[in-house]
């Protein structure tokens, strides 16, 4: 069966100001990514069983998503735009005038940007107050005919008002109005960046784990996604280790070069371009043709991480998943080479959730060197 393939952030300080789809390479921000699981207690064994759990659900929810058919059923169709609500990292920002600020999970396979609002008839666990529209004196609701209220799947109207409904890959789900509103941006003791007339979800029925934040923001690539809002010619973020306490990064704009995003390793920066599939065009998908193992060609089938006919197959970079997912085929041929090349006894470690895993320490005198893992094209 067909697959997805899974590669795997009050001071008075100065604010620019910016209509929506006006920011530009001379306007820019960046933004600190908190890791879920930032500032607890858990082990490292923990905090590795908890990654790969989450990321195991998400696939899970990925893989619903891209074989579902093509449908008129309003429900399911919301259903095909977005995926999984569970995410890695964490963003900061504000909203409304005067800006209420709240942590929101950053998530690269869907849209829509949304808060729980007051009064919330059904509202998820959250460590901000729900944002009240009332005491915002930029929030407008955005009438049944805008430009916007058609970008979603299947808008609905209620009392002249354009509303929502989102179905996520899991439990997950929000209903409620989409509105234009004041977002901020900026870490603090730095210039803020206020962008207005921001369409976002003010949700009122919403269910699910949001993971200790208020709200998701879209990175996706369709028309709600806060990307296609801003319009920046380029953003790109840098993800650490969940294990380490160095914090991520995420650039906008002017910000969002290369070196920013590089590391201190000194290797070259290499790049790939997206690619489309029209069944799924929200997420960021790759070309992949090959991958190898130190100098070893690994002998696998371009075909299993093409995109199909109807929509499945393919690979994309996901920022909801923290460890790498290949289709069966694929997977195999790695852990051939993976066992291969590894002078140790290879091991199922169901403890933590992976079947391939290694004895460690090594015995005496015997050394180990881990090939290198590349992907690209074939030369």
């Amino acid at each position: 069966m067909a697959s997805l393939v899974l590669l795997l952030l009050i001071l008075l300080v100065p604010t620019l100001s910016l209509p929506a789809a006006h920011c530009n390479d001379n306007v820019g921000f960046q933004l600190k990514l908190t890791h879920v699981d930032a500032g607890t207690s858990y082990t490292k064994l923990q905090l590795l069983s908890r990654a790969i759990a989450r990321s195991k659900a998400r696939v899970a929810a990925l893989q619903s998503a891209a074989v579902l058919p093509p449908v008129v059923d309003p429900i399911t169709a919301a259903r095909v735009l977005v995926t999984a609500s569970s995410g890695e990292y964490l963003v900061d920002l504000a909203i409304g005038t005067p800006p209420l600020y709240y942590t929101a999970i950053m998530d690269t396979g869907s849209d829509l940007i949304w808060t729980q609002c007051a009064p919330c008839l059904l509202c998820a666990d959250q460590p901000t107050p729900y944002f009240d529209v009332k005491k915002s004196a930029t929030y407008r609701a955005l009438p049944c005919r805008s430009s916007r209220c058609a970008s979603l799947s299947s808008p609905s109207c209620f009392k002249k008002m354009c509303v929502y409904q989102y179905y996520y890959g899991d439990t997950a789900s929000t209903a409620g109005v989409l509105a234009n509103e004041t977002f901020t941006f900026g870490a603090a003791n730095s210039t803020k960046v206020r962008a207005t007339n921001i369409a976002f979800g003010c949700g009122s029925l919403n269910a699910g784990d949001l993971a200790n934040s208020s709200g998701m923001v879209g990175f996706g690539r369709g028309p709600l996604s806060l990307v296609s809002q801003l319009g920046p010619s380029r953003f790109s973020y840098c993800l650490t280790s969940y294990l380490s306490a160095t914090p991520s990064r995420l650039y906008f704009g002017v910000y969002a070069n290369l070196s920013s995003t590089n590391t201190s390793s000194g290797s070259p920066v290499q790049s790939t371009p997206f690619v489309i599939n029209p069944a799924l065009p929200n997420m960021y998908f790759l070309s992949l043709k090959a991958i190898s193992l130190g100098t070893k060609l690994l002998p696998i089938d371009p075909l299993v991480f093409a995109i199909n006919d109807d929509g499945t197959g393919g690979v994309i970079i996901d920022s909801g998943t923290s460890i790498t997912w290949l289709q069966q085929d694929a997977y195999e041929a790695v852990r051939r080479g993976l066992v291969s090349a590894i002078p140790l006894t290879a091991m199922n470690d169901t403890d933590i959730g992976l079947d391939t895993c290694f004895q460690w320490p090594p015995p005496p005198n015997v050394t180990v060197t881990v090939p290198d893992f590349r992907t690209g094209h074939k030369n």
